[in-house]
């Protein structure tokens, strides 16, 4: 044998490696299960953080004496930081190692939850909201990252590692409310932040032994041309442009004049200009913090447009009863895992978004009298339906359209669109619950069916995105077919990426 067949032996075998069997850097399934179970946590840090405030928010008010503006900080912190942070920690972890980052976050996130429940400050309180939202956005990913490396091939078993992912987001609000509700129920809400924190430091130690080390020639070297890749320039104006953005909508509501307060302009306006700068800078730079590339994939444009329109309208309701969209959420999911890969995904949109317009128009025809399970029982199950059939359905299309090196950053792109309609979201929203309830409506209801109209009419728009799309089955284990029976070539998604670096 030469040494030329010697050297290409191992990659023949590693073409005949069945996608199917379990990864070779896990020693056991039980290894494997954790690992995913630990990313579906890390994903899902912020809705965990923000579900547990939203019971627990009257209580830590009145025991810090905080006014319903501050009250509202604790959750738009952590959501604003996170939101402008995600892009940046995308490309650091690509280029500087992703499991390091990845624990080190966890860990950080821990850390800042028991020391924000000894808070006796409103300022300390709120700024260690925004603390815990940097560790969020710092944890995620390299998270997505690691899984889409462990699972760079399409197959069954990555379908069923990204619907358990997939459920992070979606569910994250609801068992977050959970974990508070029990949690203050034997005790007060700092009862509930260092619940949150010990859960966090589990799947902190479980993350040493899950997640993969990275390989050698993966992480850059820290010099001058590592620093100039890293794009400082975009990662200054990303991160002003969102935070200042995402600023203006969270303090709007609670100005004195709402829209009209003159620094709420001058916030969104500066905001609106360093995002185009950024855009702008993006589209001449030779390693951008955001390849401008992905989004000439029609499929990728639309499917995000889709998603981010359908999670503006996705609310979450403070009750017990909230119950079943756990229990649907994970039904949801396992369905997803079997069938990515044997029916349209173009249909799945469909019946996402489908699922996200019946559910708010069914709750904005809410009556006066309207009864749980009459009006909303059904909706919040169908919600889930939207929520977690899209997620799948994205998660598996962002992941496919940047080449390995870079499974971090697309990561980051995923979550930070998702975060910045998530946030406009609430600005709107909360613009329109405002107007409605200062003109004084003889139905007491009547804001809150304004805010579902809104969410409806977004549903809506993203409905009519589906006809657009070209999409046909993702993670089949031989290729990933499109509507109009082309495969996608990887290999040239890889090149043109290294073209453009």
């Amino acid at each position: 044998m030469t040494a030329s067949q010697e050297a290409s032996g191992p990659q023949q075998g590693e073409q005949l490696r069945n996608p199917n069997d379990r990864p070779e850097c896990f020693s056991s399934t039980l290894q494997e299960c954790l690992f995913v179970l630990t990313t579906t946590m890390a994903i899902g840090q912020t809705s965990f953080f923000e579900g547990l405030v939203l019971v627990v928010s009257a209580s830590i008010g009145e025991d810090l004496n905080m006014s319903s503006a501050e009250i509202t900080w604790i959750t738009a912190g952590v959501s604003l930081t996170s939101g402008a942070f995600l892009l940046a920690f995308g490309k650091v972890a690509d280029m500087f190692g992703r499991r390091i980052m990845f624990m080190a976050s966890m860990a950080g996130f821990t850390v800042a939850l028991v020391i924000a429940g000894f808070a006796n400050a409103t300022i300390y309180m709120d700024v260690f909201s925004g603390v815990m939202g940097i560790f969020c956005a710092s944890a995620v990913p390299p998270a997505v990252g690691s899984l889409g490396v462990v699972y760079s091939k399409p197959s069954k078993r990555k379908n069923r590692a990204f619907a358990c992912f997939s459920a992070g987001n979606p569910l994250g609000y609801v068992g977050g409310m959970i974990i508070s509700g029990v949690a203050s129920e034997v005790g007060n809400w700092r009862i509930a932040l260092w619940t949150l924190a010990v859960i966090y430091a589990i799947f902190t130690l479980l993350a040493v032994w899950t997640v993969p080390r990275d390989p050698p020639k993966a992480k850059a070297q820290l010099n001058w041309q590592s620093m100039k890749k890293l794009d400082p320039i975009g990662m200054l104006l990303a991160i002003s442009g969102i935070a200042l953005f995402s600023t203006a909508l969270s303090t709007a509501g609670d100005s004195s004049k709402g829209w009209k307060t003159p620094y709420v302009i001058l916030l969104l306006v500066l905001g609106v200009v360093l995002i185009a700068c950024f855009l702008s800078w993006e589209s001449i730079y030779s390693t951008p913090l955001m390849p401008l590339y992905v989004w000439k994939d029609r499929n990728f444009s639309l499917l995000m447009g889709s998603l981010c329109l359908g999670f503006m309208g996705f609310i979450s309701k403070i009750t017990a009863r909230l119950l079943p969209m756990i229990i649907n959420g994970i039904l949801v999911n396992v369905v997803c895992g079997l069938i990515l890969h044997k029916v349209s995904n173009k249909l799945l949109m469909l019946i996402g978004a489908t699922a996200y317009m019946v559910a708010f128009l069914i709750m904005s025809f809410t009556p006066d009298d309207g009864i749980y399970w009459g009006w909303y029982f059904v909706p919040l199950l169908l919600m889930v339906v939207g929520a977690d059939i899209e997620f799948n359905v994205v998660n598996m299309y962002v992941m496919s359209s940047l080449p390995s090196s870079d499974q971090s950053l697309a990561g980051g792109i995923f979550n930070t669109a998702s975060k910045f309609c998530a946030n406009t979201s609430l600005g709107i929203t909360t613009a329109v619950y405002n107007s409605v309830r200062n003109q004084r409506p003889a139905s007491p209801i009547k804001p809150y069916l304004s805010t579902y109209w809104f969410a409806a009419a977004s549903a809506g728009l993203g409905l009519v995105l589906i006809p657009f799309l070209k999409l046909g089955t993702q993670g089949h284990e031989n290729k990933t077919t499109s509507s109009d029976e082309e495969t996608l070539d990887a290999p040239n998604v890889e090149a043109e990426a290294e073209t453009k670096v």
